[in-house]
């Protein structure tokens, strides 16, 4: 897949598309639904398939302070998109200037000359153009006079439950990992860098991986987790604390991996953190020795949780 970044890159080389738009966070079960619609409709057509976000959640320019914590970095959006068959991603930068270009000019200038589009896909709930004044009961109308066919994807349920990016924040703020997995299709995945931490894991016979993340990137609630971490090519099972070390005083909300059968040093690394299972509310403990015990318990349950070959 082929990734644009930026309005100036526009226009894309001469050649129709079919075309979707969004911010598509965390590419759930409906945005996964668009984006096999826009791909088929292009195999059909002959043409290529074109995906365009944005590179922040819009609310942080239009409503500063209420923008969500996400679901996934551009990168690995970008990864699940392409694992969709998207030929081009069009990762447009949404500033104040973006957000006010109207319904009538984003699509002609972004879809019809940008991305040479002659049929677009999108979601039941999209909405486009200066204060989302374009919806999809508009769209035909601004897009049918300059040749653009237009195709409403109805929006996923899962048992009468609306599959939506808000839905499986908000269950991942909870500490639910059923609903994202669900929703998601596939267990959630936090991507960060491992940096040096306090190194009181270590001092405990447990040295733990802590993970700095992107600022925007939503954290699960509060608690102890089993899931599994991947190095490079390699996959380690893993007990992790979301938390805040309660037991040497409150610190800001964190993730720190142990990660089970392995030996080395990560500082500095990328690590993915895949969250299978939650094991327990974090508390804070009156002695290291009560800690110690819980982070062995911890670490039986995880190997139970995901036995060997368990991992792909």
């Amino acid at each position: 897949m082929e990734v644009v970044r930026g309005i100036r890159s526009l226009p894309l080389a001469e050649e129709p598309s079919v075309a979707t738009v969004g911010f598509f966070d965390g590419v759930h079960l409906g945005h996964q639904a668009v984006l096999r619609t826009v791909v088929r409709r292009a195999v059909e057509r002959g043409v290529r398939s074109v995906a365009i976000t944005f590179d922040r959640h819009p609310r942080e320019v239009l409503s500063p302070g209420s923008e969500p914590r996400l679901l996934t970095t551009v990168e690995r959006k970008a990864e699940l998109i392409a694992a969709s068959g998207i030929d081009v991603l069009v990762v447009l930068t949404f500033d104040r200037d973006f957000s006010l270009i109207t319904a009538e000019d984003f699509v002609r200038e972004v879809l019809v000359r940008g991305v040479h589009a002659v049929h677009a896909a999108m979601g039941a709930n999209f909405t486009f153009g200066f204060k989302a004044r374009g919806t999809m009961r508009t769209l035909p109308g601004l897009a049918t006079p300059l040749g653009l066919g237009v195709e409403t994807v109805e929006l996923v349920e899962l048992g009468e439950r609306i599959v939506s990016s808000t839905s499986i924040r908000d269950a991942l703020s909870s500490g639910d990992l059923e609903w994202p997995l669900a929703a998601l299709g596939r267990r959630f995945v936090l991507d960060g860098e491992v940096v040096t931490g306090h190194g009181r894991g270590r001092g405990l016979g447990y040295p733990t991986a802590n993970l700095r993340t992107w600022p925007r990137l939503l954290l699960p609630g509060q608690g102890i987790y089993a899931g599994v971490a991947t190095h490079g090519a390699r996959r380690y099972r893993a007990a992790i604390d979301c938390g805040t070390n309660p037991t040497f005083g409150v610190e800001p909300l964190h993730v720190e991996s142990f990660l089970l059968d392995f030996d080395g040093d990560l500082p500095g690394e990328p690590l993915s953190i895949e969250f299978w299972s939650r094991l327990r509310d974090e508390i804070r403990y009156d002695s290291v020795d009560e800690l110690v015990s819980a982070i062995e318990a911890d670490v039986a349950r995880t190997r139970r949780l995901i036995p060997d070959g368990a991992i792909p």
